[in-house]
């Protein structure tokens, strides 16, 4: 049976032809002898391997034959019109590139394929262009010698004379092609993109074996553009997936490396919005599922959102993966709350000293959760003894997650002891006694509800796994966190506490720049060291290079520290994106019916330029709840049909609304911010009398929720705002 091979090209399918070339396909992978599918070659081609065949009466698939051991594999380069087909595979050519050994198909203008090949290195180097490469340290020379770009691509990319311009050509290409030209556009050295492409140096005939080229294309580099399909579900997979599904079958070459490797110990995984860590740590579940089939993996996060996705991304990827209940062989996916309380549940009435140890008097009942304004009650009956720089629920909570709970503190004394390590905010021993009065109010409350908030139960779990035989503790063999930047110590803690130190132990997923929820942090202290086992995507793939521009200008001047090192700042150089589009729109308004109106105006130009367009593709993104639900309203009076979305599942049928928080994790191809007075500076007014590091540390989280908003979307920003 013939074995398929997928270029990425090929998945770009209008959908009213999908099932055409999925019936198409499937009747070759099992026998591309049958009649009806006419593969045939092109008399006169340039590449005498390239065919065409039937996909039904007007459209013809372009394809290349190649001979393997056993059977026949056939490259899927796309479908067109008749005669469009055959022009094109008149002229395409696929060849082994003679200076990196990469696979690449190319529209050749030589009739002898040989000399097509060969004119990558014998032709001479053209005069030198505008001198903006140039001026980076680029030249024809390296472009071509070194990295192996074709000749004429490297022309004109020393021809062009903005990042913009470089980064138009690189959408022209394909591959690492394209990946090269992106590289450049950042100023990365040729060595590096040698590095990170595997680029090797190769002595290779200049006319490939079928074998060769084989070879060519499962190269780390071929492997983020072609894709060999061994069964029938998954070439469906791929032809219905669509650009959304392509990170199942192609990732780039650094991110297959950061799937794959083993490590000696924590690993940490940075980037921005969009550069694929989530999908590194699925395909990374996948590898230590296959490579250990009774290894006990736990992919979590932070919400239970987050988890839901994480678990239905995993099936989607592959089916056969069991996903398991906490502490079984196969990948258990939960959020970090939910271990948490399973842990805790599996300790049942054995808990009661762990209980003790984090909070000073043990009990057996751990499962009940305190209400959210048990802090707030507390403060308002001692506020009297605070300072009012700290006489709020945003200090308290943080003073209890980042120091009193990780350092097990119980008594007055021990808190009148302990380093505050990292919370910007001094207490002398007065302003202590009156804080601990509060902590110690709190816990009284909490201990006659018989509950416990989320940072207590995850400190409570650490206590009592610490507490147990080391060779009965571990309940995972391997954990992988995503958003790893929104957990808290007690969190961390826990996390540390349910795997032992090893190889692959922890696998850390987080971006600073989107901690929408947790406090500044340095995992270090808590256990968790990853100092020359951290790396930084840089590529962005979801966002347009447009886009991705707005929302990084949301964060500049902000003070982002290093979760390893918080010391040290994090900075926004190198991020860019693999994709063009339209510069975002900003709207100002002045109320809530011309902010709802101008929403519905866009939605329905939207709807009028692309009658096909999904509804559930176009997101309205809203501060808050009470928002939201106006936004549903408002939009139905304008002719809308929307959908506010809260815990619940997005369904299809209906513009989406909901709260930036709740679209963390998603992405859509077009997105409003309909937030009105939701830009950072938002709540100086509610928080004037708060500590300075607090208001520094909201307006930190006030401009990550925007960035988080503003880079949901693939392809079209709307941000109303006044």
């Amino acid at each position: 049976m013939p074995t398929i091979i997928f270029d990425k090209l090929a998945t770009k399918l209008d959908g009213t032809i999908k099932a055409a070339v999925m019936g198409f396909l499937e009747k070759l992978s099992e026998d591309d002898t049958l009649p009806g599918l006419h593969i045939e070659p092109i008399v006169k081609a340039i590449d005498p391997r390239v065919r065409t065949g039937r996909v039904n009466q007007g459209l013809r698939a372009v394809l290349f034959k190649l001979a393997g051991d056993q059977d026949s594999h056939y490259l899927f380069h796309g479908v067109w019109p008749h005669d469009e087909a055959i022009a094109k595979a008149m002229t395409l050519t696929l060849s082994v590139n003679p200076i990196n050994g990469q696979a690449m198909i190319r529209q050749a203008a030589e009739s002898n394929p040989a000399r097509a090949v060969a004119t990558m290195t014998s032709l001479p180097v053209p005069p030198a262009g505008p001198a903006w490469l140039e001026q980076r340290g680029y030249f024809t020379d390296g472009l071509v010698k070194q990295l192996g770009l074709p000749q004429d691509v490297a022309a004109r990319a020393m021809a062009v004379t903005s990042d913009d311009a470089l980064m138009t050509l690189a959408q022209q290409e394909e591959g690492w092609i394209a990946d090269v030209l992106l590289d450049l556009a950042a100023e990365t050295s040729l060595s590096v993109i040698i590095g990170k492409l595997d680029l090797n140096e190769l002595d290779s005939a200049s006319e490939p074996s079928d074998e060769a080229l084989l070879r060519a294309l499962q190269t780390p580099a071929a492997k983020a553009q072609f894709a060999f399909i061994d069964e029938q579900e998954e070439l469906r997979r791929v032809i219905e997936g669509g650009n959304f599904g392509q990170w199942r079958v192609f990732l780039h070459p650094e991110q297959r490396r950061y799937a794959t490797a083993a490590y000696s110990g924590a690993f940490r995984l940075t980037g921005a919005a969009g550069t694929g860590k989530t999908v590194i740590l699925v395909h990374r579940a996948k590898t230590l599922a296959a490579r250990a089939p009774k290894s006990r993996i736990v992919l979590t996060t932070y919400t239970r959102n987050l988890s839901e996705a994480l678990r239905e991304s995993l099936a989607e990827l592959d089916n056969t993966i069991p996903l398991v209940q906490f502490d079984q062989p196969g990948v258990a996916v939960f959020g970090v709350d939910a271990l948490v309380y399973a842990v805790l549940k599996h300790a049942g009435t054995g808990i009661s000293d762990a209980v003790g140890l984090v909070l000073g008097h043990p009990r057996a009942e751990v499962q009940r959760r305190t209400p959210a304004r048990t802090w707030s009650d507390v403060i308002d009956i001692g506020v009297a003894t605070l300072p009012p720089q700290i006489a709020n629920n945003a200090f308290f909570e943080a003073e209890y997650s980042t120091v009193v709970l990780p350092n097990r503190i119980a008594t007055r004394e021990e808190y009148l002891r302990v380093r505050r390590q990292g919370r910007g905010i001094a207490l002398n021993r007065e302003k202590r006694n009156a804080v601990w009065d509060i902590i110690a109010a709190y816990r009284s409350e909490t201990r006659a509800l018989e509950t416990v908030d989320f940072a207590e139960a995850a400190a409570i779990a650490t206590a009592w796994l610490e507490a147990r035989p080391a060779d009965a503790r571990p309940f995972a063999d391997h954990v992988l966190v995503d958003e790893g930047q929104d957990l808290s110590p007690p969190q961390w803690q826990f996390l540390r506490a349910l795997v032992p130190e090893g190889s692959d132990d922890l696998f850390i997923a987080e971006d600073v720049h989107q901690r929408i929820y947790g406090h500044r942090i340095a995992i270090g202290r808590y256990g968790i060291r990853t100092v020359g086992r951290s790396r930084r995507l840089t590529l962005n793939y979801r966002t347009t290079a447009q886009n991705l521009r707005a929302a990084l200008d949301t964060l500049i001047g902000a003070d982002y520290r290093d979760i390893e090192d918080e010391s040290q700042p994090v900075d926004l150089a190198g991020y860019r994106s693999a994709r063009t589009g339209p510069d975002p729109i900003r709207i100002p308004v002045s109320n809530r019916d011309q902010e709802a109106a101008d929403t519905a105006r866009y939605i329905q130009a939207w709807f009028d330029a692309d009658p096909d367009i999904a509804p559930d593709t176009i997101a309205v993104l809203v501060h808050d709840q009470r928002s939201r639900d106006r936004m549903v309203d408002d939009l139905a009076s304008h002719g809308i049909a929307a959908r506010s979305i809260d815990r619940e599942r997005p369904l299809p049928g209906k513009v989406l609304v909901m709260t930036m928080h709740r679209a963390k994790g998603l992405e859509f191809s077009k997105v409003i911010i309909a937030a009105h007075g939701a830009w950072p500076g938002y709540f100086k007014g509610l928080i004037k009398d708060w500590d300075t590091s607090l208001r520094e540390e909201a307006d930190l989280r006030e401009r990550s929720l925007i960035y988080v908003a503003m880079t949901r979307a693939r392809d079209e920003l709307v941000i109303i705002t006044r």
